[in-house]
């Protein structure tokens, strides 16, 4: 009974704080306390730079701009689909503000098939973020958070950053 009460609590504590309880490494190895996006939406997508996606990161740079003021874009490097990112964080920083001008936030390279970020753990799992069970199939899957860090949506590297389900959430 006791560990089961302790493991609803834990799992509540998930729910509860959802994407606010986590943080991560930038790519220049600064940390990015996801707390401090509270009342903001955010837009969490697994990129790479040599992936048949990668023009995405041009509507993800254009989707932080004109909607900075109430959403954030986190792009997270990931080298499990393909092999598609092998660079180092300075080469992906270097990548993503070069080609494509990028000021969003990129966070440090990520696992998310083989021993997941814990963040991907809660963005994949159900008993986590009590949504849904999500399996990331390719770079540039997009998971989308409301203002309170709770998971609302996922969807597949084929749905452009400027769909319109996107942009009307963003709006909403």
């Amino acid at each position: 009974m006791i560990i089961q009460t302790i493991i609803t609590i834990m799992l509540s504590t998930y729910i509860t704080g959802g994407i606010h309880n986590f943080s991560i490494k930038d790519v220049e190895n600064n940390t990015i306390n996801l707390a401090s996006f509270k009342g903001k939406k955010v837009l969490i997508v697994n990129v790479a730079s040599e992936c048949g996606f990668t023009s995405q990161y041009k509507d993800l740079q254009n989707l932080h701009k004109t909607y900075g003021d109430k959403l954030v874009v986190i792009g997270f490097p990931c080298n499990d689909f393909g092999g598609q990112e092998p660079g180092s964080e300075a080469q992906i920083k270097s990548f993503c503000e070069m080609t494509f001008g990028v000021t969003f936030a990129i966070t440090e390279k990520v696992n998310i098939k083989n021993n997941p970020h814990p963040i991907y753990q809660y963005l994949t799992q159900k008993e986590k973020n009590g949504v849904d069970n999500f399996e990331v199939k390719w770079n540039f899957h997009k998971f989308l958070i409301d203002e309170k860090g709770q998971l609302v949506k996922s969807f597949g590297s084929g749905v452009n950053p400027m769909d319109k389900q996107i942009l009307d959430w963003v709006k909403g």
